[in-house]
Order: structure tokens, then C-alpha cells, then sequence
């Protein structure tokens, strides 16, 4: 009974200590949960300056101007001037067809003028006896006035001579066939020692002026105002863009603005001339337009990466002292993919996070990093260390 005594009171004793142990424990301190960690974002300052206002369009290019040659007599085809894809000069030789038909056709004219001015001559000189011999009344006026008539009809068919022999000279200069513009051959259609006619619509080559060149392309209807009004006050400036808008293939200048709006698309046609010195564009090729609308004088911008999409339209995060964040709502302006024009939402010279906006929540706390160097960039720096 003594064991089972003292076994007891141990057990008492051990559930007594393990109980004070707990409430003690209980009632200790907890320790302060830790500070969140700053979450890292780049940042860029709100400022003003000059916007440029571009608005974008599809294009196709065309050739300035695009000419058939074709013949304007028939005939044997001698002798082809050019060479596919050269670059030809108005009034350079493109082909030559036998002249000798139309030679001999002027030879003819020719001849019957001689002969007629002959005949004439001989007529005058009886018109001029008859009128001395009337005066006397050594002839009759009836043989007078038939003299003086032949003397008129000649004169008359010396003159339709005339007439046929510009024809045919006409017709033998249409044998040498000329280029009527500057431009580029293309692939030629017909080969020598065929026969040619005026009649036919096939041609011999099709030749397009590339320098300068053309570009039409649309623009939404809304745009026209813009347009009419940045024309109003001078040239336009135009860009040619590949279609990646990376490469800026030429620059040139609003040459019209089509009479009508296309009703089923709601857009504008408008047409822009380009030197295209370096045959960059080519006709047939599709490009976008980048149209210079105006200049937006002193306007509050930020980078486009700051700008973010919401349900509720758009925003940005704006970093305050403290070093936490605050959402914006913005109302925007234009938008080149680089900066974006403010209407109202930010102030001159408040920091917009550009990068790591997708863990932040209003009061966040951020801690602004450097930019990322680009390996480029990288590399140009180690090579200005290296001795």
C-alpha cells in the first residue's frame, strides 16, 4: 500500500507540474511577427515634353506611274532595246520594228507632192497668159476661169499631200518604239522576229517609275479631321514602315486625301508620294503609315510600361514617400508604345512603377531596382574597359 501510495502522489505530482508548466508557458509573450519584405519594381519619373502624334495606317505601295509599251503600227519586230529589269530614260529606244513599208509609204507621198507641184506650176504660168490675153479679149472669160479653178484645186491637193506625207512620217516614227517615262523595265513579253500589231493589248513590256513612288493606304474616317487640319498648315510627313514596324523604309509626304469615305469599312483613302532613292519599297509590297498628325507642345507623359488595364479602364502605380504604392486611375491621351500622354491622374514629376506591378497592392512596399542591362549594352561596356 506504501508503493501504491508514493506511486500516486508521483503521478499527482508530475500532472501538477506539467499543468503550472502549460499556464506559464501561455501566458509568455509571443514574439512580433516579422516585416512583409519590399517587393522590387523599377520605376520612371512623370515629366513633360514634345510628343510627336502619329497615326497608323495599312498601305500598299504602287509605282508612280505604270506604262504598257506597246506598238502603234504593225509590223515585224527587228531589234528589242532593252534589257529585262534596267532602268530606262524617256524617249530610250524599248524596240524597233521594220520601218521599210512605212518608208516606202512616205516616198510615195512625197513623190505626189513633187507632182503636183509641178502641175501647178505649169497651171499658173496658163493662168497668167490668159490674163493678158482676156484683157484684149484674145481668150474667153470661160477658159480664164477655168484656168484660175485648176490653179485652186491644185493648191488644195498639194496640201492634202502635205497632209499624207506628216502621216506617213508619223507612222515611220511610230517603228522606233520609245519609253514615254523613267522607270524600270519588267519581263518582256514578246521576242524579236515576231509580228506586231497595234490592235493587240499584250505589249511588249510594262516599265514603272519607282523613283519617286507611291504609297495608298487607310486610315479610320475619325482620323480625317486630324489629317485635313495637319495639311492645312503644310506638308504632311509620312513614314513607310516594314510590316514589323522595326524598319522605317522611307519618309515622304501626304500627296491627297481621297474624294469619299469608304462606307463599308469606315475608312479614308489617302495617297503618299516617297523618293525611295535606295529601292527600299517595291510596288505591290504592303507597308504601314506612320502619319505625323501634330506635335503635343509640354505634355505630361509617362512610359507605356506604366500604364496598366483594369476594369474599370486604365491605371498606374504611383510610388509615394513612404516607399509604398498608390493606384491611379488615368485618363490617357495618345499613345505612341513608348510613352503615353496624360490627361489627368498623375503630376509632374511623381514615379510610375514600369515593371513588377503584378505582386503590388495598394500600400505595398517596394523597393526601386536599376534596370536590367541589355547584353548589348553589357558588351559595349566591357569593351571600353578592355585596354
Amino acid at each position: 500500500m506504501r508503493r501504491i501510495r508514493a506511486v500516486i502522489a508521483v503521478l499527482v505530482l508530475a500532472i501538477v507540474a506539467v499543468v503550472a508548466w502549460r499556464m506559464v508557458g501561455s501566458k509568455a509573450p509571443t514574439p512580433a511577427a516579422a516585416p512583409p519584405s519590399a517587393i522590387p519594381v523599377q520605376a520612371a519619373n512623370a515629366g513633360r515634353q514634345d510628343v510627336p502624334v502619329y497615326l497608323l495606317g495599312l498601305g500598299t505601295v504602287q509605282a508612280f506611274n505604270t506604262v504598257t509599251v506597246t506598238a502603234r503600227v504593225d509590223g515585224q519586230l527587228d531589234k528589242i532595246g532593252f534589257v529585262e529589269g534596267q532602268e530606262v530614260k524617256k524617249g530610250d529606244v524599248i524596240a524597233q520594228i521594220d520601218p521599210r513599208p512605212y518608208k516606202a509609204q512616205l516616198d510615195m507621198a512625197t513623190a505626189k507632192k513633187a507632182q503636183d507641184q509641178a502641175q501647178l506650176a505649169n497651171t499658173e504660168h496658163d493662168l497668167e497668159r490668159y490674163t493678158t490675153l482676156s484683157a484684149g479679149n484674145y481668150t474667153s472669160k470661160q477658159t480664164l476661169d477655168t484656168t484660175r479653178a485648176q490653179v485652186a484645186q491644185l493648191n488644195a491637193q498639194i496640201q492634202g499631200d502635205q497632209a499624207a506625207i506628216d502621216s506617213a512620217k508619223t507612222q515611220l516614227d511610230y517603228t522606233t518604239i520609245t519609253s514615254p517615262i523613267d522607270g524600270r523595265t519588267g519581263i518582256r513579253q514578246i521576242d524579236e522576229g515576231n509580228i506586231v500589231r497595234a490592235a493587240s493589248n499584250n505589249g511588249i513590256v510594262v516599265i514603272t517609275q519607282l523613283h519617286p513612288i507611291s504609297v495608298i493606304f487607310t486610315l479610320p474616317e475619325d482620323d480625317l479631321a486630324s489629317v485635313s487640319e495637319a495639311m492645312a498648315h503644310g506638308p504632311v510627313v509620312v513614314d513607310a514602315l516594314s510590316r514589323d514596324n522595326k524598319i522605317t523604309l522611307d519618309r515622304g509626304t501626304i500627296a491627297l486625301i481621297d474624294n469619299q469615305i469608304d462606307q463599308s469599312t469606315g475608312t479614308i483613302r489617302l495617297r503618299a508620294n516617297f523618293p525611295n532613292p535606295n529601292d527600299t519599297m517595291w510596288p505591290g509590297e504592303f507597308v504601314n503609315a506612320r502619319v505625323l498628325a501634330r506635335v503635343a507642345a509640354s505634355a505630361l507623359t509617362i512610359p507605356s510600361a506604366a500604364v496598366q488595364r483594369g476594369t474599370n479602364g486604365f491605371y498606374t502605380w504611383v510610388l509615394k514617400s513612404d516607399s509604398t504604392v498608390d493606384l491611379r486611375p488615368l485618363d490617357l491621351g495618345e499613345d505612341n508604345g513608348t510613352i503615353a500622354i496624360v490627361k489627368s491622374g498623375v503630376n509632374d514629376g511623381d514615379q510610375v512603377v514600369t515593371a513588377g506591378q503584378y505582386r503590388l497592392q495598394p500600400g505595398s512596399h517596394v523597393q526601386i531596382q536599376a534596370p536590367a542591362a541589355s547584353p548589348t549594352a553589357a558588351n559595349q561596356a566591357g569593351d571600353k574597359k578592355t585596354p
